[in-house]
């Protein structure tokens, strides 16, 4: 059987959306591009690096497919690289030898420990590139957490006093901006006034404000070597997933005792927190695009269950619309390439 239509039986479209075609501006790419509402770029990226002892060295991170740890001699390459992407900053972290980790952390405090090397060389060959690094004792200690442990208790002062003096040791060594993942109460203010009475009053404060416990961390403890030390879990100190309230009085807190940026971690799934803190401080703000997140698109796009560069572009730019003003990712390099290309 044959069905004919009439122009007079269709539906008048126009009449219905009141002439707001929104297709119409999704037609070309050129619109697309006019319209855009957010835009990623190179400036918006911190690419963390993984140091390790040794020279010419380079180990893979098998959890973390692509990653390398590297030694300080090739952190220098890669902080030229990020110089040469336009990368503005590069975050370090340490695997640390397990002969140098104790109960107190107490490498963390050694001016001439790993991080503090690759800080001086970076420096004095890549002036240019900003340093981010971070303040735990995490990567130091024998029990993997990132405070001291007394009697199977994270105590908080005595831990604050030791991240106190590990940012300054830090800053010393040539760092831009330190930044507390730690989530003791009251870090934050201790830093500040540390910093400052040593002169360091230009050094910048990147807290980790949100920084829940979370499943996400996984291949970041192996990366830096802490994942089969610790014992118990940290979510006496980071915060309870179920919670966002408690990250806008963190933040607060916070951003009173000086920090010049706020960071939440992890950032995918917790694009709400990111977007509740932006909007009620207006403070810079960094989403931590972690290690499992990293790892997550990799393991499908290797899988060939998603396309992974489409996957990354689009985790990324969601950091972006949730208000994130820079993302710490270990696509940084990949994404670089891509931005670069794309001019």
């Amino acid at each position: 059987m044959n069905v004919s239509f009439h122009s007079d039986a269709l539906p008048d479209i126009d009449r219905i959306t009141g002439r707001r075609r929104m297709r119409r501006n999704r037609r070309t790419e050129w619109s697309r591009r006019l319209v855009r509402e957010n835009r990623l770029t190179t400036d918006d990226l911190i690419w963390p690096i993984f140091v390790i002892e040794g020279e010419n060295r380079r180990e893979a991170v098998p959890s973390m497919p692509g990653v390398e740890r590297y030694s300080v001699d090739l952190a220098v390459e890669a902080a030229r690289r990020a110089r040469s992407l336009g990368i503005p900053v590069v975050a370090l972290f340490p695997n640390t030898d397990p002969s140098r980790r104790d109960d107190d952390g107490s490498e963390a405090l050694n001016s001439a420990n790993l991080i503090c090397r690759a800080c001086r060389a970076i420096k004095a060959e890549v002036p240019e590139v900003g340093l981010l690094t971070d303040v735990a004792l995490d990567p130091y200690t024998s029990h993997g957490h990132d405070g001291l442990l007394r009697e199977g208790e994270i105590v908080n002062d005595e831990s604050v006093s030791v991240l106190a003096r590990q940012a300054l040791v830090q800053a010393e060594a040539g760092s831009d901006i330190v930044a507390p993942s730690d989530m003791m109460d009251g870090r934050v203010g201790a830093i500040r006034e540390t910093l400052d009475s040593a002169g360091y009053t230009h050094v910048q404060i990147v807290a980790y404000t949100a920084k829940y416990a979370s499943a996400f961390y996984g291949p970041f403890r192996d990366a830096v070597g802490s994942g089969k030390m610790l014992s118990g879990d940290k979510k006496t100190y980071q915060m309870d997933p179920a919670n966002t309230n408690e990250a806008l009085r963190e933040a607060e807190l916070d951003i009173a005792e000086g920090a010049d940026m706020i960071m939440v971690k992890p950032g995918l799934p917790y694009l709400d927190i990111i977007s509740r803190l932006k909007e009620t401080f207006g403070m810079p703000t960094v989403a931590y695009n972690t290690s499992g997140e990293y790892s997550m698109i990799e393991a499908a796009a290797a899988n060939g269950w998603l396309d992974g560069n489409r996957a990354m572009m689009e985790t990324l730019i969601s950091f972006k619309r949730a208000g994130a003003d820079s993302i710490l990712t270990y696509f940084a390099p990949r994404v670089a390439e891509i931005l670069k290309e794309s001019v």
